[in-house]
């Protein structure tokens, strides 16, 4: 008994010298989740497919005010090159007034979906004018393809 006694305390313990990488893949796919999920939220801005005109394009000095209006009425505001922001028809209003007060000469657009019906653009032109003071407002359009 005493030779196995001897001989266990001369093996010296190896140390192991591999990683367990097992966390690291844990880890690493509920990332990969996390970010498939969040992905299509990021999305912030809105599809709208403008009517096609020959029209030059007008020569600005800073970032309009664009009014946006997808297929389904729903208003969207892009103030002074910010992010575009869903809106309420009233929101709409009184933040375009509160930036033409501080900013007279800046321009105001609205961008209506070609699937969108004439009288929610007309409206929104309408509200421009009578309630949040814009003297001029104008339709935006995308450049007419050529030979189309």
């Amino acid at each position: 008994m005493a030779i196995n006694r001897g001989s266990r305390r001369n093996r010296k313990r190896r140390l192991m010298a591999d990683i367990n990488v097992v966390p690291y893949i844990d880890v690493m796919l509920v990332l990969l989740i996390i970010f498939m999920v969040t992905a299509p939220l990021l999305n912030l801005g809105v599809d709208i497919e403008l009517p096609q005109s020959d029209a030059r394009p007008l020569e600005q000095r800073q970032d309009p005010v664009v009014v946006s209006v997808d297929r389904d009425g729903n208003l969207f505001l892009t103030v002074g090159g910010a992010d575009q922001q869903a809106v309420s028809a009233e929101e709409m209003t009184s933040q375009v007034a509160a930036f033409v007060r501080q900013n007279p000469d800046v321009a105001v657009y609205v961008a209506g979906d070609r699937e969108t019906p004439y009288e929610v653009v007309y409206e929104v032109l309408t509200a421009l004018q009578t309630q949040a003071g814009v003297e001029r407002a104008g339709l935006m359009s995308q450049p007419a393809e050529a030979g189309g």
